[in-house]
């Protein structure tokens, strides 16, 4: 959809807004980068449980209590293909860490209407949880159910095993928490949110890095595609693109398998965008050739499967291209106002 003129001064306006309840919640809570990772969503599992939030992203429990007892949360969305709970890239130490918070939290978001809300979850006792995840992934290791080890370290989770396995319940909630210490923000995050999906024609922007990957399409007047469409964005030709937006000049391709590198061909091009995400603003934009960002990834990804042979092998098909690969990969740097 395209934006014009008046719509452009109103998106700006909104996007403020947004800015300065980021501010607010670095300076009264510590959180910062509301808007990445479905951060919103933990927000909203902490103010429904009367949880405050702890500052940080991956690595740093999510959130404790007024007793200083820690909980761990992990979601998954109605509208999402995959109805189970994951845990990416576990170690002996992210499970021997389990022990130390009061429970996990197992939550449903209902985003299938607005605003979203949690509407169930399962709460497991932090030890019963790490032994849980311990049998679960050794019992994985040995049935091998893709006829190999499952180097990548990731299990799912589903509502029934946990149920079966565990003798546990969902908690319902049926009524939203309005007393909650986070409500009023997430009511003007929401709103806002609406807003800018309704002039932008993009849906969820709060989900995953949608947010940031509307911010660069705005700049490039390209339109941000839902995340089951197959590409990042389109343009008014009908061309795609892959996004891949970082606070760095370093960007992550994660699981690029033969099937995502073809996919990557089909491109027009790779958009690689730098984001200051404090600040809400779009620093670089990069236009890279598809075909010589595929070209370079087998190549690192060949490096990397060699140096890690002598190591048991490699967890995940996971290579970044730096700053010091822009030339190679024939990048066309992007001007903007």
């Amino acid at each position: 959809m395209a934006v014009n003129s008046v719509q452009k001064i109103r998106l700006k306006k909104l996007l403020l807004e947004l800015k300065r309840i980021q501010d607010f919640f670095l300076e009264k809570y510590g959180v910062n980068d509301i808007y990445s990772n479905s951060k919103i969503f933990e927000i909203l599992i902490a103010n429904e449980l009367n949880h405050i939030l702890i500052p940080g992203h991956s690595g740093s429990k999510d959130a404790k209590d007024e007793n200083g007892n820690e909980f761990e949360y992990k979601h998954f969305k109605e509208t999402s293909g995959n109805h189970s709970w994951t845990f990416n890239d576990y170690s002996d130490t992210t499970i021997e860490g389990l022990k130390n918070i009061k429970s996990a939290i197992f939550a449903h978001i209902d985003d299938a209407s607005f605003p979203p809300k949690l509407d169930w979850f399962i709460e497991v006792n932090g030890k019963a949880c790490s032994n849980y995840l311990k049998y679960r992934t050794e019992e994985l290791l040995q049935r091998k159910p893709k006829g190999h080890v499952n180097k990548r370290k990731m299990i799912n989770f589903s509502a029934m095993q946990l149920e079966k396995d565990l003798k546990l319940s969902k908690t319902t909630i049926r009524e939203i928490n309005k007393t909650g210490l986070y409500y009023a923000w997430l009511i003007k995050i929401y709103d806002i949110a609406n807003q800018i999906e309704k002039i932008t024609g993009v849906t969820q922007i709060l989900t995953s890095n949608k947010f940031w990957e509307l911010l660069v399409s705005l700049k490039l007047e390209h339109q941000v595609l839902s995340e089951q469409a197959g590409h990042d964005a389109v343009d008014d030709q009908g061309n795609f693109y892959e996004y891949k937006v970082s606070k760095t000049f370093s960007w992550n391709f994660q699981d690029i398998s033969d099937n995502v590198l073809a996919k990557y061909k089909k491109e027009k091009a790779v958009i690689l965008a730098v984001v200051d995400k404090e600040n809400m603003k779009v620093i670089k934009i990069f236009e890279a050739n598809s075909h010589k960002v595929v070209k370079k990834l087998k190549e690192k990804l060949g490096d990397k499967t060699k140096r890690y042979a002598q190591k048991g092998g490699l967890r995940r098909l996971q290579v970044s291209l730096s700053k010091g690969d822009l030339e190679e990969i024939n990048v066309k740097e992007i001007s903007f106002s």
